[in-house]
């Protein structure tokens, strides 16, 4: 088969990043974001973002501060921006449609919250038919009351992997995967 990928990031939002204690291993997971996206641009892959809704007061609620898309990601034009209300970055907004009309059938995945929308998606992604790679070294997550962020991340790396995703680091994933 042959696979046409796009890359998806998934909520690289300000207000993540405004605890810096908040997100794992932060500067990590832009440096690695922004070279997925380079590379994206560069082999003329469809980059989509989702930018979450979060409820009215959180750090990412809309029109806050902390909604926008970082500043560091290295965005073009042609970036395609797609608004959520939901973990699943298909569920109820126009992603599905978009990746039909490019034609493409497999997602290389990165971005924020490992075991919710990073989760949801890949899961979703997989049941839609597409071929998924998550970027293991380009999601990431917080501390919970029970786990600490590497294990949260650690545990879906090998969670998802059993059924839903190919694991690949970031280096591996802009040297292997071409048109």
């Amino acid at each position: 088969m042959t696979y046409k990928p796009a890359l998806l990031i998934i909520d690289v939002q300000i207000g993540s990043f405004m605890n810096p204690l908040f997100i794992h291993n932060s500067e990590k997971l832009l440096d690695n974001i922004k070279q997925l996206i380079t590379w994206a641009h560069r082999s003329n892959f469809p980059v989509i973002l989702t930018q979450h809704n979060g409820k009215l007061g959180t750090l990412t609620s809309k029109n806050s501060s902390g909604w926008s898309l970082h500043p560091a990601l290295p965005l073009i034009a042609q970036d395609v921006k797609i608004e959520k209300n939901f973990p699943d970055s298909f569920q109820d907004t126009t992603l599905e449609s978009h990746l039909t009309h490019l034609g493409v059938n497999q997602l290389i995945v990165a971005g924020i919250q490992t075991e919710i929308c990073v989760d949801a998606t890949c899961r979703r992604a997989f049941s839609l038919g597409y071929d998924v790679i998550l970027a293991k070294d380009a999601h990431s997550t917080a501390d919970s009351s029970v786990l600490i962020a590497d294990q949260i991340i650690t545990h879906h790396n090998i969670l998802l992997q059993n059924w839903f995703v190919s694991l690949c680091d970031t280096q591996d994933i802009i040297m292997s995967v071409s048109r």
